[in-house]
């Protein structure tokens, strides 16, 4: 017993008079200074199945990675995909909106945003209404987050986490 006293004292002394050797490392490459991620939370492309009668919206949180506080707003951006058949019809079958139900107008391009004021990290959601249309059969659509790189910031995506299907009964 003595001896797994004294093997258990030098080891505890050991670690006690061992130390790390601190390193100062730069903050990072310049090049990602101004580099962000939106992503669906949780992380993964997982889809979704409702049915076109239900009544509540449909919520997708993406969360915005930042580490810091920025003088100007970045702006994460999404786009509805359709497959070849079977697509859902935007304000046929559904509306993409803002948390109280008010429609979103897309860009010329289709494209819809989200500000993150300051780039500070956050988190924001994606509401899409289903419309009850009375067309049969199961229609089909996928929001996707896109790459927005300018000037100022790039707003990136995780491959793992970039898309929503959804599909409408």
């Amino acid at each position: 017993m003595k001896f797994i006293k004294y093997i258990s004292a030098l080891v505890i002394g050991g670690i006690l008079l061992s130390s790390c050797e601190k390193k100062d490392y730069p903050a990072g490459l310049p090049e990602y200074e101004h580099h962000y991620y939106a992503v669906f939370v949780p992380n993964n492309n997982t889809g979704v199945s409702v049915t076109r009668n239900q009544a509540a919206l449909i919520k997708f949180p993406v969360q915005f990675y930042s580490i810091y506080t920025r003088s100007y707003d970045a702006v994460a951006k999404y786009s509805i995909v359709n497959p070849a058949t079977g697509a859902a019809v935007l304000d046929q079958d559904y509306s993409i909106v803002d948390r109280n139900g008010n429609k979103i107008t897309p860009d010329a391009t289709g494209v819809y945003s989200m500000v993150f004021p300051k780039a500070v990290q956050a988190t924001d959601t994606v509401y899409i209404k289903l419309l009850n249309s009375s067309v049969a059969g199961t229609r089909r659509m996928e929001v996707q987050m896109l790459e927005n790189k300018t000037d100022q910031f790039y707003v990136d995506i995780f491959s793992t986490a970039f898309r929503r299907p959804v599909e409408i009964k």
